[in-house]
Order: C-alpha cells, then sequence, then structure tokens
C-alpha cells in the first residue's frame, strides 16, 4: 500500500495530464461530428487491416484440411471415370450401369519423402495399410503415372518411382495401341525411355504416351508423357524412344494410389496356365 502511495506520489503529474487528455478526448469526439466521423473511419481501417490480416492467417493454417479434403474428393471422382469399370455386358442403344463394374478404387496421400538424383528413386506417402494401401499397387498424379508402391507399414508406405532402374511400366502409343515398356535409364528426371516397341510401328514426335490395357496396376488410358525423340539403326527390331514424362518429380506433393479389384483375379488365373506349362 505504501509503495502505491508513493507511485501516485510521484507519477501524479503525468496521470493527471493523461486523465485530462483522455476526458478531452471524449468531449471532442462526444460534441463533434467531423472529428467521431473520422475516428470512426480511422478505426473501421485499422480493424478491417486487423481482421483481414487473422483471416488470412486463418487460411493458411486451414489449407491442410483444404488439401485434404480437395485430394479426398479428387479420389472419389476419379473412381466414377468410365477407365475405373470394367464392361460385363453389351447395349444397343443406352449405357446402363448394370453394363459396368466398379474395377478400380483410389485413395489420396501426401508425399513425405522424395528423391530424384539417385539411379534408383523412391517416394514415401503418408498412408498405409491402415488406409487400405498394399504393395505393388499402382501411383499416380495430377499429371500422369508417379510409380509403384513397393512396401507398407500402418501409416506410411514407399512407393517405387519411375525414376528407378528397376521399374517398368507397360505403356502404349495413344494414336495406334503399339505398347512398349517405360523404363528409366538414369539420366535426367524430366526423361524416361519407351522400349520394345516394334519397328514397323510408325511413330512422330510429340506422340502421346498413356498406360497399356496390358498393366494390372493402372487403368488403360493414364497419361505418361509425349515421344521427345526417336530412332531406328539399321538392324534393330525396336524403336529408341526418349519420353519426355508428364509429372513433375522434383515438384511432387499428392499422389492416388490405384486399387485394381480385379488384379488378384486375373493373378491366380494367369497362375494356373503357368503351373501347367
Amino acid at each position: 500500500m505504501r509503495n502505491l502511495i508513493f507511485f501516485f506520489y510521484k507519477y501524479y503529474t503525468f496521470i493527471l495530464f493523461f486523465i485530462l487528455e483522455l476526458f478531452s478526448f471524449v468531449v471532442l469526439y462526444q460534441y463533434n461530428n467531423y472529428q467521431r466521423a473520422s475516428f470512426l473511419n480511422y478505426t473501421s481501417g485499422v480493424a478491417s487491416t486487423f481482421y483481414e490480416k487473422v483471416n488470412s492467417t486463418t487460411n493458411y493454417f486451414e489449407l491442410r484440411d483444404i488439401n485434404d479434403s480437395l485430394m479426398a474428393e479428387n479420389a472419389r471422382l476419379r473412381a466414377q471415370m468410365l477407365n475405373a469399370y470394367y464392361q460385363t455386358g453389351f447395349t444397343q442403344t443406352s449405357i446402363n450401369d448394370s453394363v459396368y463394374k466398379q474395377q478400380y478404387s483410389y485413395i489420396a496421400a501426401n508425399v513425405v519423402n522424395n528423391s530424384v538424383t539417385k539411379l534408383n528413386n523412391y517416394i514415401t506417402i503418408d498412408k498405409g495399410s491402415e488406409a487400405g494401401i498394399e504393395p505393388d499397387m499402382g501411383v499416380i498424379g495430377s499429371n500422369g503415372v508417379v510409380g509403384i508402391v513397393t512396401s507398407v507399414s500402418e501409416h506410411y508406405a514407399t512407393i517405387r518411382s519411375a525414376l528407378n532402374s528397376n521399374t517398368k511400366i507397360s505403356c502404349m502409343l495413344k494414336k495406334n495401341n503399339a505398347f512398349g515398356s517405360l523404363e528409366w535409364n538414369g539420366d535426367s528426371p524430366k526423361f524416361s525411355s519407351l522400349k520394345y516397341v516394334n519397328k514397323h510401328v510408325e511413330i512422330t514426335s510429340n506422340d502421346e504416351i498413356v498406360t497399356s490395357n496390358y498393366s494390372k496396376l493402372f487403368p488403360q488410358g493414364i497419361p505418361v508423357g509425349r515421344v521427345f525423340s526417336h530412332s531406328l539403326d539399321a538392324g534393330d527390331n525396336f524403336h529408341y524412344i526418349k519420353v519426355e514424362l508428364n509429372t513433375d518429380f522434383s515438384t511432387l506433393k499428392n499422389v492416388y494410389v490405384v486399387k485394381n479389384i480385379l488384379k488378384n483375379e486375373q493373378q491366380n488365373l494367369e497362375s494356373t496356365l503357368k503351373g501347367g506349362n
């Protein structure tokens, strides 16, 4: 109490000045329309700027949730595309829902680790067995093919990138369905090679390359890239095709894991044929 009295005694001049100054502002605001309007305009501007900054900051921290929501929505829409279904019958005049059965579903995930500079590059995503992901599932991005799932834990999965010398993806030229194998030679993360395309196939620069109907991991028609250059040496049976990839692996953030619902059925059937040989 003694210290409080001493404080007021020491600074009473300043305190009195502050009280009188505050009183004068109140009187000025109360009885002068111009000053009142100016003050309101100023405080409204300050408040508006403050709330705008708060709103921008809040929206920034909500971007992750918004992105996850959009990825889930995209996965749902991809599962409704026609190439996610297989045809079970024929119709003469119209398409009936009973004619098509779901073959592919999609699981949205975020990239948490990635490499592009090695001979064998891998990607880690933040979804695992808990989300339904299993080894040997195809992985695509918004622009095209990404790779193949290799190993899975409860909450994470690793992907053997298309930028991996051990990755082989069945692809074809969109214009004529001539198929080959997409294989990376380790040169540049922007390019790959399409191998085993027969020499009799007509190829021109900028031809579009997509996944083929021989792939068990990807729906037919998923974009891969375009023919950047091609050559055929005398005596060769296959073209050398350099492919400019659609996917920019250095900026990859979001992917979709593709689940082929009928893959096991096809593999089991084909394994019986191999056993017979």
